[in-house]
């Protein structure tokens, strides 16, 4: 495992006040290169403003992506014994050996762009605690889901996307959203793996017990991950911020990432600069919560797969912004009238 530079909660959230930011020089001359290129000026939309963002976080102006990383993280939730699920908690070992075998969506479309993929299990034999009777986690089993995801990521990678598997993990998502952005549990429940009108009213119960339960959630982020929180979703947050200490962009997932890596903007604003959404999903919650950290989604195709899916897929879409960035012609290069 890579040494990892905290061993307390106290510990990550200082190392989250001093992440390094983004390389200004490089992001200024990729944007002169940008206007330099064979186009009229933003007729690529949104990818012009992609490939400078990540031409900053690489410290170049003319940036390639060349060894994308893909891990899912695993994890079994306490909170299933309340029936908020449509599946048992014995689907989420089942799943873990089908991402090993190569058989999930993740596994296609990881291999289609070109991205390594990792599957981490995280104690799937212990699930974390009832939220609703106190917290899920202590803070040696926050801190260590945290240090996995950090291990987890690959220095040299150049851009990283988090997945999870976790029956029960929507419900722990809503309520980390609920104690980190306020509103009322049923503003942040959704259906999740397919519960009916009543299943929705119970995990919208399971939310508002949950932060009864645990009454200092809503006063800290680190905390509301600890008590609301499951260890795959602690992994990401853990993985999202080392992949800020590398200098590594991040495509956001679904609801569940995009809660997770709330938690980090919400302990240190501005954590999360080095990350855009990959898509807004159709768990009804993921696009206020996107809304909430200022982040428009790069895809909106109504998908609700969760593994990391919906951000490999707009892998594509950052690697063609960096492809048209760096393989174009300028307008001297090229001999063309105009620049």
């Amino acid at each position: 495992m890579a040494d990892v530079p905290f061993s307390t909660l106290d510990e990550f959230r200082a190392l989250l006040g001093g992440l390094p930011a983004a390389d200004g020089a490089a992001a200024e001359a990729a944007r002169a290169r940008n206007g330099q290129l064979t186009k009229p000026p933003a007729s690529l939309g949104r990818l012009e403003d992609l490939a400078i963002w990540y031409a900053g976080w690489r410290g170049t102006a003319r940036p390639r992506i060349t060894a994308p990383q893909v891990i899912v993280f695993a994890g079994n939730h306490g909170v299933t014994a309340r029936g908020v699920s449509a599946f048992p908690a014995e689907v989420t070992v089942q799943m873990v050996a089908n991402f090993e075998a190569g058989g999930a969506a993740i596994n296609q479309l990881a291999a289609e762009f070109g991205a390594r993929m990792r599957v981490v299990a995280l104690d799937l034999d212990r699930p974390t605690a009832d939220f609703t009777e106190g917290p899920a986690m202590s803070e040696a089993e926050a801190v260590a889901a945290l240090a996995a995801g950090w291990a987890a990521v690959d220095p040299d990678a150049d851009v990283l996307v988090t997945g999870e598997m976790g029956i029960g993990n929507t419900t722990s998502a809503a309520a980390l959203a609920h104690a980190l952005l306020g509103g009322t549990p049923q503003d942040w429940v959704g259906r999740g793996t397919g519960v009916d009108d009543a299943g929705l009213a119970l995990k919208g119960q399971v939310v508002a017990a949950g932060l009864t339960a645990n009454p200092g959630a809503t006063g800290d982020a680190l905390e509301a991950l600890r008590c609301l929180g499951g260890r795959e979703l602690a992994a990401m947050a853990g993985a999202i911020a080392r992949a800020r200490a590398e200098a590594i962009p991040v495509i956001l997932d679904g609801f569940i990432c995009t809660a997770a890596a709330a938690v980090l903007e919400r302990a240190a604003p501005g954590a999360l600069d080095h990350a855009v959404a990959g898509h807004v999903s159709a768990e009804h919650a993921h696009g206020r919560l996107l809304a909430a950290l200022g982040k428009a989604p790069l895809l909106a195709l109504d998908m609700r797969l969760g593994e990391g899916s919906g951000a490999a897929l707009a892998l594509a879409v950052l690697k063609g912004a960096i492809a048209c960035h760096s393989g174009m012609a300028t307008f001297a290069e090229a001999g063309v009238s105009g620049g």
